[in-house]
């Protein structure tokens, strides 16, 4: 059985970093590409920033690009986002999921598995 548990989420102020961490088990994790996602409330869940099976390849989103860092350690069975310089509109449920493939894709019906997601807050 796949799980993917988050952890790290939390209230922090504007400007301020945080680190989630997302860890596997029950798959071969060197073999999954890794996203992250996150849904604000009512809004639709959207792609955050996405790390390749091996972590060769990263790719963000232009609202976090160089603000926020994805990177994996696949002896850990364990990704992570890194996130620096927050602002209060980063505020959402953040998730990781993953897919079996090599690519990072942005559309997230194409991730099979899911973790229950961490609540970030940023406050203003």
């Amino acid at each position: 059985q796949v799980q993917l548990v988050e952890s790290g989420g939390g209230l922090v102020q504007s400007g301020g970093s945080l680190r989630l961490s997302c860890a596997g088990s029950g798959l071969t994790f060197s073999d999954y590409t890794m996203g992250w996602f996150r849904q604000a409330p009512g809004k639709e869940r959207e792609f955050v920033g996405g790390v390749s099976n091996r972590g060769g390849t990263t790719k963000y989103a232009e609202s976090v690009k160089g603000r926020f860092t994805i990177s994996r350690d696949n002896a850990k069975n364990t990704v992570f986002l890194q996130m620096n310089s927050l602002k209060p509109e980063d505020t959402a449920i953040y998730y990781c999921a993953g897919r079996y493939s090599p690519a990072i894709f942005t559309n997230s019906q194409l991730y099979a598995y899911w973790g229950q997601g961490t609540q970030v807050t940023v406050s203003s």
